[in-house]
């Protein structure tokens, strides 16, 4: 996928028509290059319309029209056809490719089953590696409000762009908060849609795997009509994708935690490695390393098919160790110690001699599947009054049907001296204090049941409605906008759950009369939970019982924005050397967040799973906004062009008081083959409405993450984390069993504060002129770095836990501490606060690469254009003091990635070949670690992933077809470490292709 330079140091006047042959890859100042070879040096002729005659463009990133496609910051333009021929189906997939992202990972349709802002199905974007909330998604130079589902919607859903009309797409990688508002932080994407069309057209795409699933598929039609007076035009698109599960893949099936052996002598010397692998669990079972083990995060298993008691002697099962144990497995060949159960946990056996895998885990989706329907319509019309003026409009509705399918276990408590109990095991004493399903009893077995998939789904409808007047001010070249848009996100989202006090009364049983067994309190329908037996252990539970107890849920959640803008611009006054231009503006923008949980939710009657509280709020802000371009120089033996650019923005909001931003940037053009270019700005962010209001919720992590869990088997544990467990008075052989309370928490009533950041960005653009026979060369780099004070995110429960455990300073000083709070009395439970609060420092810097080159070859045109990215730092600390954690580099944060991209064109014909490369990462010395000598692979190798295509245009007909990741290459391979999520035994990591070999065919038509 292509994109372009455009230095224009010549002045050409430019249509709309031209726009769509400004097809210079990357960077930054942008020039109008051959759509059909004019001559470079002859002004380009305007086009005009019936409708409207465009003879200044505004470009991302400046308010201000001008007669030349220039821009003080780095500018990527990437354009319909691009896309179509790099074989993406969907805008959100473009847009998430590297050749956009520089290699930081996105969420997208493979974090369905991870807790994501926007909720299951989203997609969203965040550029040079920061949040989606500091970057700004606009359609026409016009924000997209925020879709989505659950508490956390705060980021546009690129879901609802209308892929069907885009024509080419502006990527402003460069801070523009001053000009846009306050969360154009790490950039701005325009989407810009086709104008003035006379057709109709239909478009149909087909994406299909090689080894199934995952398939995608989008038709759509578009239509439009231009008068003397009036245009309009819209389109009409379905997309669908079809799920794709852990089994679909090799690569998914067998999750293994694929560690190495190290080995020491008495002194501690390390005296010999074995291979990755090599210190997995083999499983007695099948002799081979363990499938899905329970040992860490990501994609593992969980205890199935087990009970677990107090710790008493009995017969240990294949793998095991020592006589007495508290986890036990079914095994009807027993008849000593426990009868009917042979010992599986407990001491210092190992966590996966239990079972952990159960094949429908395999059922689980790797790429959630969706259905979205999107509409769009445009239209202006010409008064042929107050100034030349048009009244214009748009129309987006959208529809997101999403789901997914996960993997439940089901933990079930039997209270001591239940009659669901046989004798043997009435007396047992798992836990003494009762839970939310003991019915305040202590807990004699507690049943790990593989109870199978549940299935989620969210339906997002969204709509935006904008409508304006703009002209030109009468007897002046001043032109005004005047828009009003109104923007609402309406989500449904359900998801199943045992509901606690349906468990709780199903588990509280009297004799029934004749035999069996009847809920105690039976006025709501209750059925009486099963008597313990193997089949029950083993998951094979009665229907009816599921049925009562296993209930679908839903909530709400409302979004709504709507903006009043009112913008000037046009001729201040004439320098020497050209006019100095100004464009000026204010602006009124409302928000609301309506996040409703379902009623069980609320009550904390969702057992083992998130509740929460509603997450309701609404916040308002008023701006006033102006910027000044300045010709200093233009045409001069050293100046063939000098200009500045100013802008600056107050900004005042309801929750957050006032500020001002500012942005200065300069091009000098000493020749006309070198541009130079320079930025600096600052911004004001107010924290989105989900960070100031989310309400409660409380997520459970697993028993896992718990970092003393059975510490004292684990020799690389560190001195600290050993030493700030056993203050606790925990054993070395301490085994987790009641999973971590994980409670996030909106920051305004902490006091969360506003981020502010600062943003400086240099670059250059070398165009030498070379003879007609070499062809044309471009080349450009830039220099960015953006720091933000007071960030607002959320450090992770697991990663808190982490750091926390692991400081020496522990609770008497160390600052992840400060938010876990002591051990509960009795089951040494931790709660840990992961709530949103200001980060003292997130910075970034690094390099952007482009360059490009264009030669007449044979009968046809060679193009290719290579874009680099190289982070110099991704860093951020958590409080005031703390140290700075560079993760630049590391796993997931790949420090350099390129895209290659080659095309040839002759006649009708256009064949393509693309390449992505992300760099090798490797995260050992962020925790500390060796890398020849430690037993966890936290590194991966560089990736690369080769697409072709061709297309063929006959008159009215378009057919483009081709093969993404023509060599099949797989995800990369990291070890389980408790640190990273992972599919598979990959990293959860948007930059890797999950879906493998495919291949794609689109067909368009114009009538």
């Amino acid at each position: 996928m292509a994109s372009r330079i455009c230095v224009a140091p010549k002045r050409h006047r430019l249509s709309s028509a031209l726009i769509a042959a400004l097809i210079l890859p990357v960077a930054g100042v942008a020039f109008a290059q051959d759509a059909a070879k004019p001559d470079a040096e002859a002004p380009a002729k305007p086009t005009t319309t019936s409708a409207t005659s465009l003879e200044t463009v505004t470009v991302t990133g400046s308010r201000i029209g001008r007669d030349t496609f220039t821009s003080v910051s780095p500018l990527q333009v990437i354009t319909r056809e691009e896309t179509t021929l790099a074989g993406f189906n969907s805008t959100a997939g473009a847009l998430q490719s590297t050749a956009v992202t520089a290699g930081s990972g996105q969420i997208n349709n493979a974090y369905g089953g991870f807790v994501t802002n926007g909720g299951p199905g989203a997609n969203t974007l965040g550029l040079r590696g920061m949040n989606p909330t500091r970057t700004l998604i606009l359609l026409n130079g016009r924000r997209v409000a925020p879709a989505g589902s659950r508490g956390s919607v705060g980021s546009a859903d690129l879901n609802v762009l209308p892929s069907a009309m885009i024509d080419h797409i502006e990527i402003l990688k460069d801070g523009a908060s001053s000009i846009y508002g306050s969360d154009a932080i790490a950039g701005v994407v325009n989407i810009v849609t086709r104008k003035n069309i006379n057709e109709f057209s239909v478009e149909a795409q087909y994406n299909v795997t090689e080894d199934g699933g995952g398939d995608e598929t989008r038709y759509s039609l578009a239509w439009g009509k231009t008068g003397d007076r009036f245009s309009i035009s819209g389109s009409f698109e379905a997309y669908d994708r079809n799920e794709l599960n852990l089994g679909d893949r090799d690569w998914t099936k067998c999750n293994t935690d694929y560690r190495r052996t190290v080995t020491r002598d008495t002194s501690g010397n390390v005296t010999g490695v074995g291979a990755w692998g090599s210190a997995d669990f083999v499983d007695p079972l099948t002799g081979r390393p363990k499938c899905y083990p329970i040992t860490g995060t990501g994609s593992n298993g969980v205890t199935i098919n087990t009970i677990g008691t107090n710790t008493r002697a009995g017969v240990g099962a294949a793998g095991s160790v020592g006589t007495t144990f508290n986890r036990w497995r079914p095994n009807s060949s027993i008849t000593t110690g426990l009868p009917g159960f042979e010992g599986v946990g407990g001491g210092s056996n190992n966590l996966n001699v239990r079972d952990t895998f159960d094949p429908r885990i395999l059922n689980r989706s790797l790429i959630s599947p969706v259905e979205v329907k999107t509409g769009f319509v445009q239209g202006a019309y010409d008064l042929q009054a107050l100034g030349n003026a048009e009244v214009y409009f748009e129309l987006l509705g959208n529809r997101r049907e999403s789901s997914q399918t996960g993997y439940r276990q089901l933990s079930l408590d039997y209270a001591r001296g239940s009659l669901l109990l046989p004798a043997s095991l009435q007396t047992s004493l798992f836990q003494a204090p009762p839970t939310e399903i003991s019915n305040g009893q202590p807990v004699a077995v507690r049943a790990f049941i593989g109870f199978g998939n549940d299935h989620s789904s969210q339906t997002v409808d969204f709509w935006k409605a904008t409508g304006g007047l703009r002209g030109d001010f009468v007897w002046t070249d001043w032109r005004y906008d005047f828009m009003v848009s109104k923007a609402r996100s309406d989500a449904d989202y359900t998801f199943q759950s045992f509901l606690t006090d349906r468990v709780a009364r199903s588990l509280d049983v009297v004799a029934a009369p004749g035999g069996g067994f009847a809920c105690r309190n039976a006025a709501d329908g209750c059925v009486a939970a099963p008597f313990l037996t193997s089949q029950v252990i083993g998951g094979v539970l009665p229907e009816n019982w599921k049925n009562y107890v296993f209930r679908p849920v839903t909530g709400n959640t409302l979004y709504e924005e709507s903006t009043v803008n009112f913008a000037i611009d046009g001729p201040l006054f004439s320098l020497p050397y050209g006019q100095v231009r100004g464009a000026f503006g204010v602006e009124y923008r409302h928000s609301k967040i309506d996040d409703s949980p379902s009623v069980d939710a609320v009550n904390r009657n969702l057992f083992g799973l998130t509740s929460g509280d509603p997450t309701r709020g609404n916040d308002s802000v008023k701006e006033i906004y102006g910027e000044v371009e300045v010709p200093v120089l233009s045409g001069l033996k050293g100046a063939e062009e000098l200009i500045f650019n100013l802008s600056a923005r107050y900004t005042d909001y309801k929750s957050y008081g006032s500020d001002n931003t500012y942005k200065i940037g300069g091009l000098w053009t000493p020749v006309n083959w070198l541009t130079l270019r320079a930025s600096y700005g600052t911004s004001y962010r107010a924290p989105a409405l989900f960070e100031q209001f989310l309400g409660a919720t409380s997520g459970f992590l697993p028993a896992s993450n718990d970092p003393c869990n059975n510490y004292g088997a684990d020799p690389d544990a560190s001195v600290a984390l050993a030493a700030n467990c056993a203050s606790e008075g925990l054993p070395g052989n301490f085994n987790a069993t009641s999973s971590i309370t994980s409670i996030g928490l909106g920051g305004a009533a902490q006091g969360l504060k506003a981020e502010t950041s600062k943003n400086f960005t240099t670059g250059i653009v070398l165009q030498p002129e070379f003879s007609k026979n070499f062809g044309d060369l471009s080349f450009a780099v830039d220099y960015y770095k953006i720091e933000v004070e007071n960030g607002v995110a959320r450090a992770g429960g697991a990663n808190i836990l982490d750091f926390c455990y692991n400081d020496p300073s522990f609770r008497a000083g160390g600052s992840y501490c400060r938010v876990v709070a002591p051990r509960a009395a009795g089951s040494n439970a931790l709660t840990v606060q992961d709530s949103y609060f200001n980060l003292a420092t997130d910075r970034v810097r690094g390099l952007d690469f482009t360059v490009r080159y264009v030669r007449d070859l044979g009968p046809g045109t060679l193009r290719t254009t290579l874009q680099a990215t190289h982070f110099l730092e991704q860093s951020s600390k958590l409080f005031d003091g703390d140290p700075v954690r560079d993760v630049n580099g590391n796993v997931g944060s790949p420090s350099m990635s390129a895209t290659l991209d080659t095309t040839y064109d002759w006649k009708n014909w256009k064949i393509r070949y693309g390449l992505e490369w992300i760099d090798s990462t490797q995260s050992y010395g962020y925790y500390g670690l060796d890398r020849e000598t430690s037993p966890f692979k936290m590194h991966t190798e560089d990736y690369y992933l080769s697409n072709v295509s061709a297309q063929y245009k006959l008159d009215k007909w378009t057919f483009t077809g081709g093969v993404r990741n023509v060599f099949d290459a797989e995800p990369k391979t990291i070890s389980q470490s408790g640190v990273y999520n992972r599919v598979g035994n990959a990293p959860l990591y948007s930059g890797y292709d999950y879906v493998g070999r495919s291949f794609f065919l689109n067909v368009q038509a114009k009538f």
